[in-house]
């Protein structure tokens, strides 16, 4: 065995963490894209949680997984494959090896492979690895219960406890792999077990025995490897889910635009930990309730925001079906919402824990009545932030809720995101009632050129006024049933929606002159994108055209779509926006390819499916 290992170079690496929903793979995962992310790396995550609550020890159905992919410059998916696989038991392996590429390098827990571990993973014989064709040359079999019993034997701790830190020992292994700082790691654990110190500290002993096993023994590899930075761009970064980003970016909306924060909401799986976030931030400002039911919670936002506060309600799908009542009682008193729908798989309870884009149509009209609301997409964890900043803004200077749609994929996963400078964010100027109305004010006069109406807040002399859920004269305010009367408004609040400017629709790759346009919206971004720059690089001419804004469309929209001879919409769903824009665009009759499986696109399948409608 040669003194040291060769370190290689790497542009980018893939770590899949997998084991039993108890054994921390997400929590090993966090610790791991976040020391990358700190140290300028790219990151994209995909968190892979089973929907069972708590299968049983060892089931296949109960397997965890937590994949990172790490990059020198911006990693724009999780990776279809990892280059690294960590099974801790044999059920692991077994659900888990087909997220591995050919050549990846496999780390078990070989005291999570005895007779009793291989019956429940359904393995035929003892020969496990022969049985999956995998070579043994590729796997570092480490006995890591054992080993993490010995290094805490005199802790104190009670054996449940300790069995508990064997995600650690895993991650010190791959820590080492990687060259990674292990001071990073200690302040994490540190931080995170702050309340537990006895337990942060066992953990950090934990993590330096697996990356002592590493080095000491070079754990069955030829080399380690570094992944350095690119185009460092001075800031401070950290990682960030998509959930945590739409929390931070609801603060800063607030901030900006002079009020107070307020988000009344239901704890639904995959959206709770927006209300977890904020929860945590009253000094700030926030005002968080945890309602009874779904629609109580928009009903109590549409409430803060009669009361003037910037107000927020978050959902999944089957709570944007609970909320449509409340929802349309924000349009018809067109009031500002911010409206978070972090989709998942469905119908009804469907995959509670999985990712789809299939509550498109359901936001822009599943609701009764002429209901038009400004739907905003995000396509990444990061853009989050900006999402829902630009949500908000829209909300309070157009006086109407919006919704934004995220989905499980980026709201659970993460990226390295630079910190915002609040000033240099867009301003936001509420639509507030003018002091020449005092006295004469009626809650549905207009902005002559917007069409919002104006904003008056309760206590204020002079602009006294009543909404709800009847319909209005649009003069007068009081309640009205004349036919003429309602078709105008109906009209009027459609056209205020349709007058909101948003930015145009960028075209990237070869825009002047691509075989294939390449369409999508949300979060399959980094998907599409990485389609098209592999072919790119494989000679094709392609062009990718990825919308944040729903409704309404960019105004170039019909102009981008019309330019090319094939268009190909692709998304996670069974064609919904593909229908909406062949309903918006004349004559547009797009290729589709759609997916309803509850997981993110393969880079590969999209390759193949667009390079056959090129050489059709």
């Amino acid at each position: 065995m040669a003194e040291e290992l060769e370190v290689k170079q790497l542009d980018d690496v893939v770590v899949r963490f997998s084991g039993d929903s108890g054994d921390g793979m997400q929590l090993a995962g966090n610790i791991f894209s976040t020391v990358s992310a700190t140290i300028g790396n790219g990151i994209s995550t995909f968190p892979d949680y089973p929907a069972d609550i708590r299968a049983p020890q060892g089931s296949l159905t109960g397997v965890s997984g937590f994949q990172v992919h790490i990059a020198s410059g911006r990693a724009y998916t999780p990776g279809d494959k990892c280059d690294v696989l960590v099974a801790m038991n044999a059920a692991a392996l077994k659900t888990q090896y087909k997220f591995a590429k050919p050549q990846a390098t496999i780390i078990i827990d070989t005291d999570s492979f005895g007779p009793a571990d291989l019956k429940k993973a359904e393995f035929k014989t003892d020969d496990y690895l022969g049985e999956m064709g995998i070579d043994p040359d590729r796997v570092v079999a480490c006995p890591i219960t054992q080993m993490v019993k010995d290094c805490l034997a005199d802790s104190g701790l009670d054996n449940k406890t300790v069995l508990k830190c064997r995600n650690m020992f895993a991650l010190g292994v791959v820590c080492w792999l990687f060259n990674r700082n292990l001071d990073f790691v200690t302040s994490f654990l540190r931080e995170k077990f702050a309340k537990k110190p006895a337990v942060a500290e066992c953990n950090i002993k934990v993590v330096h025995a697996g990356y002592d096993y590493g080095h000491n023994t070079h754990a069955s590899v030829p080399a380690t490897y570094r992944i350095d930075s690119k185009n460092k761009v001075k800031g401070r970064y950290m990682d960030t889910t998509g959930n945590k980003a739409t929390a931070y970016g609801l603060i800063a909306a607030a901030e900006k635009a002079g009020l107070k924060l307020y988000l009344g909401s239901y704890p639904i799986t995959p959206a709770t930990d927006i209300l977890h976030e904020l929860a945590k931030h009253k000094s700030c400002g926030v005002m968080t309730v945890q309602c009874e039911d779904e629609i109580s919670g928009c009903a109590s936002a549409i409430g803060a925001s009669f009361a003037g506060a910037l107000a927020a309600t978050s959902t999944s799908g089957p709570g944007i079906c609970l909320k449509s009542e409340a929802m349309n009682l924000a349009v018809i008193d067109e009031l500002p919402l911010v409206v978070i729908d972090v989709q998942r798989g469905g119908p009804s309870t469907g995959l509670p824990t999985k990712s789809e884009q299939t509550d498109l149509l359901q936001a822009l009209f599943g609701r009764n009545g002429e209901s038009p609301m400004p739907v905003i997409a995000a396509t990444s964890p990061t853009n989050c932030f900006d999402s829902v900043y630009a949500a908000a803004k829209i909300a309070l200077e157009h006086l109407t809720p919006v919704v934004l749609l995220t989905d499980a994929f980026v709201a659970n996963g993460s990226s390295a995101w630079k910190l915002p400078d609040i000033n240099e964010l867009p301003e936001i100027h509420p639509h507030y009632a003018t002091p020449e109305q005092k006295g004469v004010y009626t809650p549905y006069k207009r902005d002559p050129e917007t069409g919002a109406r104006y904003w008056a807040i309760p206590g204020q002399e002079g602009y006294e006024h009543i909404l709800g859920g009847l319909e209005k004269d649009g003069d007068t305010g009081a309640i009205s049933t004349d036919p003429e009367n309602h078709d105008k408004m109906c009209r009027l609040r459609a056209a205020k929606v349709f007058k909101i400017p948003v930015p145009d629709l960028e075209v990237q790759g070869d825009a002047d002159d691509a075989d294939l346009l390449i369409v999508g919206f949300g979060g399959t971004f980094g998907h599409l994108y990485s389609a098209m720059e592999e072919m790119r690089s494989a000679g094709h001419k392609v062009a990718l055209a990825h919308f944040n804004y729903i409704n309404p469309l960019p105004k170039n929209t019909a102009e981008v779509l019309g330019k090319y001879k094939k268009v190909v919409v692709a998304e996670q769903n069974l064609g919904q926006f593909a229908g909406y824009l062949r309903m918006r665009i004349d004559n547009f009759m797009p290729y589709q390819f759609n997916q309803v499986k509850g997981q993110p696109f393969v880079v590969g399948e999209l390759v193949k499916a667009f390079t056959k409608i090129i050489n059709n």
